[in-house]
C-alpha cells in the first residue's frame, strides 16, 4: 500500500505527463496547469499544490521523461529560479 503523500507524487506526475500527451510535442505547460488539473475542489486549493508539482517535474527531469525549461531554454531544475514551464524532452 502506498502513503499518501506517494499517491500525489504519482497524481500530478501523471497529470503533467497527461497535459503533454493532450499537445503538440513541442508544447510547454505551466506547473499551475498540472496543479489545476490534480486539484478536485473548485476554490484556489490548487495553489498548495504548486511546489509539489515542481517537485514532480524534476522527478520527471531525472527519469528522462520531461525537461524544465525557461525563456524557452531547457534549464537545471536546481538552477531554476522564478516561473518554468515543461515540456516532453527532445
Amino acid at each position: 500500500m502506498t502513503d499518501p503523500g506517494q499517491q500525489q507524487d504519482q497524481r500530478l506526475e501523471q497529470a503533467i505527463l497527461e497535459l503533454l500527451d493532450g499537445r503538440a510535442p513541442t508544447a510547454t505547460i505551466c506547473p499551475s496547469d498540472a496543479a489545476r488539473a490534480a486539484y478536485d475542489g473548485d476554490d484556489d486549493g490548487w495553489r498548495a499544490l504548486m511546489e509539489p508539482v515542481r517537485r514532480a517535474a524534476r522527478r520527471l527531469v531525472a527519469a528522462g521523461e520531461v525537461e524544465i525549461t525557461q525563456g524557452s531554454r531547457p534549464v537545471d531544475p536546481d538552477e531554476a529560479h522564478g516561473p518554468i514551464r515543461i515540456r516532453r524532452l527532445r
